[in-house]
């Protein structure tokens, strides 16, 4: 009975590998005659058998809600050399479900979510293999810096210092972004960042202070926790942001990694990323960072920021290493036909913490 049951498991596991629809945007393709054929069905089997059924329901609601809610780790043994099994189980799970082209555990990152977050793998220790605990590497790649007018940027609001100075205050009533609900708090409350939600020139809501390593920002997640923006309400919406919205859907990770942030695009659509340490040290301008679904990126590293304080050339205009801006769904700048962020439906503000 137990091993019939075991049987149906490991076969429902198959299937749904082998069905699998759309994945989303940057998880790869949907898989092909020819890889249902090859050595990939014998060493999933293999790995299937060597969990427990209580450890397959789990890796089988993971790839079914594909990372809606958390069903927990999927723990196997993993010995980190070579041997009967090519690849670690991990990569082969997310092979499996996710990118069928990854091929190395380099090419992965854990999510903060995850129990293998707070370890460092080494031989003769357990993996998680819930391939929704995992995220793939942003490589090196396009960046698409769009020049802009230091006088023309201003358009677009810079709300790090939190507390707006007299001459900010001019500046953004002038451009018609000044927000009276602003928080006056200062950095001894605690926060790492905090988060500023806006639909195209209008702040919706209020700032929400993260003082927890990692937030999850989304739309609409069932059995979840973190800064829903389908709880802020905003009327009249025009239909291009009502559109934007629905886009948003699982949305994104931020986490707070020892000086470093990193984001993890949950929803099923890329989301657009500007930040001062993402670009070339040479950059000009604003590089706007495309990223797909199921990906992460560093988007501040606290040392490269620093460098670019001291950088003479940058000038006292409105730039800030420590402000992060991500849009939903939407690009701007030079490779789009948006040129600024405010032209953007839906777009978060990250302003990092600067402790003197």
């Amino acid at each position: 009975m137990l091993r019939s049951r075991r049987s149906l498991l490991v076969w429902q596991l198959w299937k749904k590998r082998c069905s699998t629809p759309s994945r989303c945007q940057g998880e790869g393709v949907s898989p092909t005659p020819e890889d249902l054929h090859n050595a990939l069905r014998p060493a999933a089997h293999l790995l299937f058998k060597k969990l427990k059924d209580e450890q397959l329901w789990q890796l089988s609601e993971a790839v079914e809600s594909r990372g809606r809610w958390d069903s927990g780790c999927v723990w196997l043994p993993w010995e980190g050399r070579a041997g009967k099994q090519v690849l670690p189980p991990q990569v082969l799970v997310c092979r499996l479900y996710r990118w069928p082209d990854v091929r190395s555990t380099t090419e992965l990152k854990s999510l903060s979510h995850c129990e293998n977050f707070w370890w460092k793998s080494g031989e003769g220790t357990t993996v998680c293999c819930n391939p929704y605990h995992l995220s793939r590497l942003a490589t090196p790649a396009e960046v698409s810096t769009s020049p802009i007018n230091k006088i023309r940027e201003a358009a677009c609001p810079t709300l790090c210092k939190v507390a707006l100075t007299d001459k900010e205050f001019s500046r953004h009533a002038v451009w018609g972004l000044h927000d009276t609900t602003v928080s006056q708090s200062s950095i001894c409350d605690g926060h790492w960042c905090k988060l500023a939600y806006w639909e195209h020139r209008t702040r919706v809501g209020h700032l929400y202070s993260v003082t927890e390593s990692s937030v999850h920002i989304f739309h609409d997640l069932p059995k979840a926790s973190g800064f829903c923006l389908g709880f802020l309400g905003h009327q009249p919406r025009n239909e291009t942001v009502r559109r934007t919205r629905k886009k948003i859907g699982l949305g994104l990770v931020l986490s707070h990694e020892q000086g470093e942030v990193w984001v993890y695009n949950q929803s099923k659509h890329p989301i657009f990323i500007n930040s001062s340490t993402l670009a070339a040290v040479h950059a000009r301008g604003q590089a706007v960072r495309k990223l797909l679904s199921g990906y992460s990126i560093k988007v501040f590293d606290a040392e490269i920021a620093a460098n670019l304080l001291r950088r003479p050339d940058l000038g006292n205009g409105p730039h800030d290493p420590h402000s992060i801006r991500i849009s939903f769904a939407k690009g701007w700048g030079s490779c789009y036909s948006r040129q600024f962020i405010t032209s953007c439906p839906c777009w978060l503000e990250i302003l990092l913490n600067t402790p003197k």
